[in-house]
Formats: C-alpha cells, sequence, structure tokens
C-alpha cells in the first residue's frame, strides 16, 4: 500500500563534517530530488565535488558491495586508516577524505533512485538534464565558491562526459575515472553484438535501490533509515515506475538518435579534464576514457591509465593523491604545479602482476612502432610477412576457434596501445561474430591473466565485430581504430569472403623473453579455462574472464544464423592481420 511520503531534512555535525541530509533540490519540472551534503563546519565558501546517480547515497559500500569492499581494503589496507569508512559509497568519494581538505561533496539520487522520487529510467535525457540544474543548484550556495568539480567511476564518469558537453556555467573541471561516453559501442553492442550486461546490472545494482523499496531496502548505517525513500510501493507500481533498461536496450541494435542522446559528445568537452582508463575493463569503460581524451578539443586535459580492479584504485592513496593534485589546481586556484604535469600518466603492465609508472606526453605514443603480424591459417601462426598461397580455415560459429601464435619473444617487448586486426571471412549463413582476443603464455604454456576491472582472470584484450556490421566510417577510422557506424546490417552471401576490420580495446602489457603472444579468432565469448580464483568463485561479475559482458541473448545471437560455419581466408591478395603497437624504450632508457 502506498503511503504519503515523508523526508526528514535535517543539518547536523558529526565526525567533523556539517551533514545535511535529504536536501531538497528542485528540478524545472517540479520534481524535489534528494541529496546528501557533507561540508566543512567551519563557515566559508568551498570548491564542490558532486555526483548524481542510480545507486542510492545511502548504501554502505561495506554491505551493498561487499565483496568489492573486502577484496579493496584486503589489497589497499591504507584506506581503512584514512578515515572511519562509515560514510563510504559504492564509486564515489569518501567525504571524510575531502572534507577537512576544504571541499563540499553532495550526493544527488538519480530521479526514481533511493530518496529521489520519479520514473527511473537510467542513463537518460532526461538525467542529463537533472544534472544541470543540480550542478548549478550546488554553484550558488552561499558555502560554495561557485565551482563545481566531478569525481566518480563509470555511472557517476558516463554522465561526465555528457554533461560536460552541455557546459553548464559552474561545472569547472572533471575526473572520468573508468567511464565510457558511448552507449552503443563501449558497453550496448560490442561491435554491433548485443552485450548482456545491463541485464545482470539492473537485477543486481539498481532494482533493489529503486525509490520505493521504503521498508524493503537496506537500512542507511549512520541514520537508520532506509536507503530508498519513506513509502514502501508493491511489486507491481515499482515495476510501472521503471524501465526495462536492458530490454530498452534492446530495442536499438543499430546507433542512432537514441543511443546518440545517451552519449557524450566529446566535441564540446572543452573543460579541464583528467580521464582514468583501466587496461582491464575491455567491454564497458576504457574505450570511452582513451577515446575522450583523444576526440575532447580541451586544452587541458590529462589521461592516467591503471590496473587492477575497477574500484580499488580510486579509493586508494595513490588515487587520492591524484585527484586532489588535480582539483586543488582547477577548482581551488592552487599553484601546485600540476600544469607542468605530463599529459600521459602510464602504468605499465607486467606479469606479477607489476606496474611500473612512466610519464608519456601524447596518446597514442608517437614512438609507436605500428607493427602487422599476419596469420598464417596453414600453420595457426603470426608471421611478420603475409603468406603468398592462398589457404583457408574453417570454425564452428559458435566455437572456441582457432588460436595464432608467435614465436617466443627473443627480448622483453612493451604491447601498449590501441589494436586491430583485418580478417577474410566467409559464413555458412547471412551473418556471423567474430571474437577476438590477444593473449600471452608464460614458457610452460599457462596463459597470463589479471585482475581486470570486474573480472579476477582477464585476458590482455579484445575485440568482436558482427560481419554484417562491416561497413567503415572512412572519416572517423584511423589505421589504427577502426570506426564502424553500425547503422544497418549488410547480411552475407553465404560462402561469398568479406573483408572485416576489427577495433580491438586498448590495453597494456610487456611480454618478457622467452613468453609467446597468441591471437584467438572465435565465434563466442572468451573462457578462461584455468582455476578460479576464491574472488573468481564468489564475485557475480566474474564470468570466466569477461567480467559480465557476455553475448549470449538469443534474440540476439540466434542458432539458426550463428551456430554455423565460418572460413578465415588468406593469400592471394588477402593478407589478413592483426595489428599491434609496439613500444621502444625511451631514448636514453
Amino acid at each position: 500500500m502506498s503511503e504519503a511520503p515523508q523526508v526528514n531534512t535535517r543539518t547536523e555535525d558529526r565526525d567533523g563534517m556539517r551533514i545535511t541530509w535529504h536536501q531538497p533540490i528542485e528540478m524545472d519540472d517540479g520534481l524535489v530530488l534528494r541529496a546528501d551534503v557533507f561540508r566543512p563546519i567551519q563557515e566559508g565558501k568551498y570548491p564542490v565535488i558532486l555526483t548524481y546517480g542510480i545507486y542510492a547515497k545511502g548504501v554502505a559500500y561495506q554491505e551493498g558491495y561487499h565483496h568489492q569492499w573486502n577484496k579493496m581494503v584486503a589489497d589497499y589496507p591504507e584506506i581503512l586508516e584514512m578515515s572511519t569508512n562509515k560514510y563510504q559509497n559504492w564509486e564515489v568519494t569518501d567525504p571524510e577524505c575531502w572534507i577537512p581538505h576544504g571541499y563540499v561533496c553532495i550526493r544527488v539520487d538519480s530521479r526514481g533512485a533511493g530518496w529521489s522520487p520519479g520514473f527511473m529510467a537510467p542513463n537518460s535525457p532526461r538525467e542529463i538534464d537533472d544534472l544541470y540544474e543540480c550542478i548549478e543548484w550546488a554553484g550558488v550556495q552561499e558555502w560554495s565558491n561557485g565551482k563545481v568539480g566531478m569525481l566518480g567511476i563509470s555511472y557517476y564518469a558516463r554522465n561526465q562526459w555528457r554533461i560536460a558537453g552541455r557546459k553548464p556555467p559552474h561545472l569547472t573541471a572533471i575526473i572520468p575515472w573508468e567511464g565510457g561516453n558511448d552507449t552503443y559501442r563501449d558497453s550496448g553492442y560490442h561491435g554491433g553484438i548485443l552485450s548482456q550486461f545491463q541485464e545482470q546490472w539492473s537485477k543486481v545494482q539498481v532494482m533493489n535501490v529503486q525509490y520505493g523499496r521504503g521498508e524493503n531496502a537496506r537500512k542507511h548505517p549512520v541514520t537508520g533509515e532506509s536507503v530508498a525513500g519513506s513509502i514502501t510501493l508493491s511489486e507491481e507500481e515499482l515495476a510501472a515506475n521503471r524501465v526495462n533498461a536492458f530490454e530498452e536496450l534492446k530495442k536499438h541494435p543499430f546507433d542512432g538518435p537514441w543511443h546518440r542522446e545517451r552519449s557524450g559528445d566529446l566535441s564540446k568537452v572543452t573543460l579541464p579534464l583528467l580521464t582514468c582508463a583501466n587496461w582491464g575493463g575491455q567491454g564497458i569503460h576504457p574505450r570511452g576514457n582513451f577515446n575522450g581524451y583523444i576526440e575532447s578539443p580541451s586544452e587541458q586535459k590529462w589521461l592516467e591509465a591503471h590496473g587492477d580492479s575497477h574500484w580499488s584504485l580510486f579509493s586508494s592513496a595513490y588515487g587520492l593523491d591524484l585527484q586532489k593534485r588535480f582539483f586543488d589546481h582547477f577548482l581551488k586556484g592552487i599553484d601546485n604545479g600540476w600544469e607542468k604535469t605530463p599529459r600521459v600518466a602510464l602504468n605499465v603492465r607486467h606479469p606479477g602482476p607489476k606496474f611500473v609508472h612512466r610519464y608519456e606526453n601524447e596518446w597514442p605514443l608517437a614512438r609507436t612502432q605500428w607493427t602487422k603480424f599476419y596469420l598464417d591459417l596453414e600453420n595457426e601462426a603470426l608471421r611478420t610477412e603475409p603468406v603468398a598461397q592462398e589457404a583457408s580455415l574453417e570454425y564452428d560459429g559458435m566455437g572456441d576457434g582457432v588460436t595464432f601464435w608467435m614465436p617466443p619473444m627473443e627480448e622483453d617487448t612493451e604491447i601498449t596501445g590501441p589494436m586491430a586486426a583485418k580478417l577474410f571471412v566467409s559464413s555458412s549463413t547471412e551473418d556471423a561474430d567474430l571474437f577476438l582476443i590477444v593473449r600471452v603464455f608464460d614458457p610452460e604454456g599457462k596463459e597470463l591473466t589479471f585482475m581486470g576491472s570486474t573480472d579476477p582472470h582477464t585476458p590482455i584484450a579484445n575485440g568482436w565485430l558482427r560481419v554484417s556490421h562491416r561497413a567503415l566510417d572512412p572519416e572517423r577510422s584511423t589505421f589504427y581504430r577502426p570506426y564502424h557506424p553500425h547503422d544497418k546490417a549488410e547480411k552475407l552471401t553465404p560462402g561469398e569472403v568479406y573483408e572485416c576490420d576489427v577495433e580491438i580495446v586498448t590495453s597494456c602489457i610487456v611480454v618478457p623473453a622467452g613468453w609467446r603472444v597468441a591471437f584467438t579468432v572465435r565465434g563466442k565469448d572468451y573462457e578462461y579455462t584455468g582455476e578460479l580464483s576464491e574472488f573468481g568463485k564468489q564475485f557475480h561479475y566474474s564470468t570466466k574472464g569477461t567480467g559480465g559482458m557476455t553475448h549470449n541473448d538469443p534474440d540476439d545471437r540466434p542458432p539458426a544464423v550463428f551456430d554455423n560455419k565460418v572460413t578465415l581466408h588468406a593469400g592471394g591478395g588477402r593478407d589478413p592481420y592483426l595489428l599491434l603497437p609496439i613500444i621502444p624504450p625511451k631514448e636514453g632508457e
């Protein structure tokens, strides 16, 4: 049964902060959103860090995301010493780390989530309209210095790219940490193939914090209140008040207005930005982080790339120091030398894992040796020269495919940057899906995988393409990044050979001498075949290497079309290859 909403907005001083719970912020259509505002007790004007998102401002990190929390503090125990952690939330800043440093932190529950009423439509245009209003509200409060920054992960990063193009006057700088900006290519449809991530995401992270869960939701660890509003609605009422995000995505298999209005227009992002990417986030975030740096015309932009899980480094001492130096410069005007920081900071990945921090001045790296490794179909090998003799190699269209091997590396070899492949393909049916994986194996034949952003057994790099989406946009394509418009399907004539250029998501690895690089072309998602880690056995997005980014929806991949025979072709003027960015040492190293 529904009941009248009751909101106890109040301000109190606790743990060295002045906190306003459920601060009302009225939108242009009259709907009132609710935010928690954390600020210094001492009167003054402070810069603001604002987040607007769907995960409910009252959910304790430790309870709502206990798998992630436990792994994070085990790997980075300093987090337990940096604050009491009573106010930690998923993917946003810990106010106890910022308020003593002279900032205000605002967490806004997005429309339909947490304590904010309304229709829940994740990543919708209406959310960006709301975010604009929230930024401008924050910029004129008596405790605000008029400068608003945004800092957050994933959902709280994606909307940064989008709102930055709208140019709200008080938005001064952004740090989109592991967040894409192209709804279609980054996460929705990989190479035109539907990703199932949102199907599980909606159930695990979204529906349980919808406004109106009331007494059936988790409780705020500090206030004891429900994290999803004071009213309790029926399941039928809740379902009627939200969009089914995955089913809505399925209705839009081609790029177009629906995807564009949910994506960032990078050509309009001109404010200072620090974009932070994860080498292991293939299928959800890093493509957007790297493209955001490349395509934004901002004259004050920086790129940072790291490894490890999706959430840990953001909250670690490393992440906090980086974030504070950037915001201190742009939101406080402190002359801390940030403007002299090289534009690109890479944590170069080695087996171990080991990461070596290194500054660069541009992206992709100017000294990259773009190297083509040609497919030798007869010997299932990768060669430095094309194979002249015509050959073909068939595999099952929903099977494990075929793997091509390089000889063992003669010396340590760094691969860092965007990758691509060219294949010549025929199918026994009217279409085919290509799943490409760049892999590394040690001298004993054990595959090297890493703790990726959402999976502990992530391979080096992934690429995807539905062959009917093979058309290229010649104006946006480069030799290292094929760009497909994905605006139509050009069905195949069975047996006819088609040229396919495939984008492979940017990654980084130093391959030791004696180790081997392999390239797998297959008809389904990558599957790690080794023993799963304990974390991998428990974590809900651990899917043997794909981190929840699976592609098995029967509506999108009907067996009648995709359970077929796919044939690779080479020779006779067809030279399939894998393009890798080989990085020589800097001069003097």
